[in-house]
C-alpha cells in the first residue's frame, strides 16, 4: 500500500503538480485536499481529524502549499487543522509553528532582530500620527521609507516614499503600519537574492532583477542563477531558517551599496517556479525527499505493497 499524502492547497497549479509528481516518482500518492473541508471529529468517528480524500485513513505526512484566508476564526481553524495533525504524529511540511512565525512581517522582523540575524530598522504601530513622524524623521536623515501590508506575498500593496510631501498617501494594513527603511542595492541595476533552504542547508539560489525598485518575480523581475558559494549570503539564509525553526523556506536577502546583506522577509510557503528555470537542482524532488524522511519506517508489508 503506497503512503498518501495530503497536499493542502486551493489551487494546485504548477507547484502542486511537481510535488505530486515527484511523489509518485518515490512511490507515494499525492493528493489534493482543502482545509476548508477539513474537520475535527472528537465523537464517535474513527478519525479524529477528517481530510477531504482520506476517509479510511489519515495521510501519512501532509504538504502544505496554501492557507486559505477567511476571517480570525476561520484561519485559526485552519491552523488548529494543521496543529492538530502534528500532535497525533503526522508530519506536516511547514508545520503551523512556523507558518505563524512567518507569515506576519512584524513578528518576523522581530524574531530576526532579536535573534541578530541582520534585517532592516522597521516599525509597526497603529497610530497614522505615530507612523508619519517615522517616515519624516527616516526621509530628513536621507533614508527612503517602504510601507507593507502585515500579511502579503509577490510584492503586492507595497509602497516606496521619497519626500515628505507623499506621506498623505502614507497605506496601512487594516489599521496597522509596517513601515521599513529601504535598502537601496544600487549603483548596480535594482535586485535581491531569493535563496531555498531546506533543513537548515541552502540548495538553490538566484539573484532577481527588478524593472523597478520592487524585485518580486511577480512584478515582472528577471530570474538569473546565482552560485551557493558566497559563504556568507548562505549562512545569513541558513541561519535565518534556523532561527525560525523551520523545514524548509525561501529567503529574500538583499545587500545595500556598502556591501552589506540583509534579510528582508522569511517565507514560509514560497513559490519556486522562476528559481527552477534557473536552478539544476530537483526542488520539489529535494522537498519531497526531506519530508518522507519525516515519515515513520514502512513495514515490510507497506514496502512490498509499494
Amino acid at each position: 500500500m503506497p503512503r498518501r499524502v495530503a497536499i493542502f492547497t486551493e489551487d494546485p497549479g504548477w507547484h502542486g503538480a511537481r510535488i505530486r509528481k515527484a511523489l509518485a516518482q518515490r512511490g507515494c500518492e499525492g493528493l489534493y485536499a482543502s482545509l476548508t473541508g477539513c474537520r475535527l471529529a472528537l465523537g464517535d468517528s474513527p478519525l479524529p481529524i477528517i481530510v477531504p480524500g482520506f476517509d479510511d485513513r489519515l495521510p501519512e505526512a501532509v504538504f502544505v502549499r496554501g492557507v486559505p484566508g477567511g476571517s480570525l476564526e476561520e484561519v485559526t481553524f485552519f491552523l488548529d487543522v494543521l496543529h492538530a495533525l502534528k500532535l497525533i504524529g503526522i508530519p506536516v511540511y511547514n508545520d503551523a509553528g512556523a507558518i505563524e512565525r512567518t507569515v506576519d512581517k512584524a513578528m518576523t522582523s522581530f524574531r530576526l532582530h532579536c535573534g541578530g540575524i541582520p534585517t532592516p530598522p522597521t516599525w509597526t504601530v497603529r497610530d497614522r500620527a505615530q507612523a508619519e513622524a517615522i517616515a519624516r524623521a527616516e526621509l530628513a536623515a536621507d533614508h527612503e521609507v517602504v510601507s507593507k501590508p502585515l500579511f502579503g506575498s509577490q510584492g503586492e500593496g507595497l509602497r516606496r516614499y521619497a519626500a515628505a510631501d507623499e506621506l498623505g498617501e502614507l497605506s496601512d494594513s487594516n489599521g496597522i503600519f509596517y513601515l521599513q527603511r529601504f535598502v537601496d542595492s544600487t549603483p548596480d541595476a535594482p535586485h535581491d537574492w531569493r535563496v531555498f533552504v531546506i533543513r537548515n542547508k541552502a540548495v538553490a539560489a538566484m539573484r532577481r532583477c527588478g524593472v523597478t525598485w520592487l524585485n518580486n518575480i511577480a512584478q515582472g523581475a528577471r530570474c538569473e542563477p546565482a552560485r551557493l558559494d558566497d559563504l556568507l549570503l548562505c549562512r545569513l539564509a541558513e541561519d535565518a531558517v534556523r532561527l525560525l525553526d523551520m523545514s524548509y523556506a525561501g529567503v529574500d536577502i538583499i545587500r545595500d551599496r556598502h556591501g552589506r546583506y540583509s534579510v528582508l522577509e522569511v517565507n514560509s510557503i514560497p513559490a519556486w517556479k522562476g528559481l527552477q528555470t534557473v536552478s539544476d537542482v530537483d526542488i520539489a524532488g529535494l522537498l519531497v525527499d526531506d519530508l518522507l524522511g519525516l515519515c515513520a519506517p514502512m513495514t515490510e508489508r507497506e514496502a512490498t505493497a509499494v
